[in-house]
């Protein structure tokens, strides 16, 4: 079972500790050069590398507090306190999926695992919540929503946030970790990080081979509303051909990832898997809660430098 760490028995993690490790998660995987995502040196025309540092910084705060607001106040806040720092919409996806995680971390019972924890936070989700998760969308304003005839996103909710998520489960990656206590997180991309960094893999690679098996796993609903269900199943035939060739592991595998990174590149970043990258992020913060800093701490950076695409 995942727990997240604790001091003393019963004792909850500080809410100190929940910002940093919400603010190194989301350093951690903007760093990691994930293929058809921003990474260091690798920017898109309308978003930096740069942008995403700015909202990992601005989202501390919030997210501190995220155990003495609604579950919706914490996203809002954080929403907000990003857009003050950067016009882009660099952190939407991630904010959704740290805040329902710190606040379970922060309020859930001395010896209850981090999962039981995040379904209690999400049963207990208001209309208020999601009227004020509608109000950070509609700030970020995310490309390729649509429109759909139910609590769409433009007009005033009149259900919880846990049932607009899961009428939403579908067609969005993020909604469908609401709706399913964080499934793919917790059941894919933890394993696949703890492992990574069991096998003594850098951050980097680390966070790049999570970030492949997720993909793997489940096509991107980013691309999909972006460029079709089609284009949305071959990033993810990509990726498992990537990992299938030996990932960040193998010449041959870093070679996949260099030519998945180059065919999902386009001027329009339709391809861009940000889906993908946002659970990559709530991944690496439950193991951040667990202790996984601290965790192969001494282990060499196997895969460090070439670990994925350059």
């Amino acid at each position: 079972m995942i727990a997240a760490r604790r001091g003393a028995a019963g004792e909850r993690i500080a809410a100190s500790d929940v910002a940093i490790a919400a603010q190194l998660a989301c350093l951690l995987e903007a760093s990691a050069p994930k293929p058809g995502n921003v990474s260091p040196g690798r920017h898109f025309s309308d978003l930096r590398y740069e942008d995403f540092l700015a909202s990992a910084a601005a989202i501390g705060a919030p997210i501190a507090e995220a155990g003495a607001r609604p579950l919706g106040a914490t996203v809002r806040r954080a929403v907000e306190a990003t857009a003050r720092w950067t016009a882009s919409n660099a952190s939407l996806g991630i904010v959704l999926l740290l805040a329902p995680l710190a606040r379970a971390a922060l309020t859930g019972a001395g010896d209850s695992d981090l999962r039981a924890a995040v379904r209690c936070v999400l049963d207990a989700t208001t209309i208020d919540d999601a009227r004020d998760v509608y109000a950070a969308i509609r700030l970020a304003a995310p490309g390729g929503l649509g429109r759909v005839d139910d609590q769409d996103i433009a007009d005033e909710p009149t259900r919880p946030l846990i049932d607009v998520m899961r009428l939403a489960a579908e067609r969005d990656a993020i909604a469908r970790e609401y709706a399913t206590a964080f499934e793919l997180t917790f059941l894919t991309g933890v394993p696949a990080l703890e492992r990574a960094r069991a096998d003594g893999l850098a951050w980097d690679a680390a966070a790049v081979e999570t970030f492949l098996a997720l993909l793997a796993a489940a096509d991107d609903t980013h691309v999909a509303r972006r460029a079709g269900a089609a284009a949305s199943a071959e990033v993810s035939r990509r990726a498992r051909a990537a990992i299938a060739a030996g990932g960040v592991r193998t010449a041959h595998g870093r070679d996949a990832i260099e030519r998945m990174d180059r065919a999902l590149r386009d001027p329009r970043h339709l391809a861009n898997p940000g889906s993908a990258a946002d659970l990559t992020a709530a991944a690496i913060f439950v193991v951040l809660l667990g202790g996984g800093w601290h965790t192969s701490r001494g282990a060499a950076a196997h895969g460090g430098r070439d670990a994925a695409s350059r």
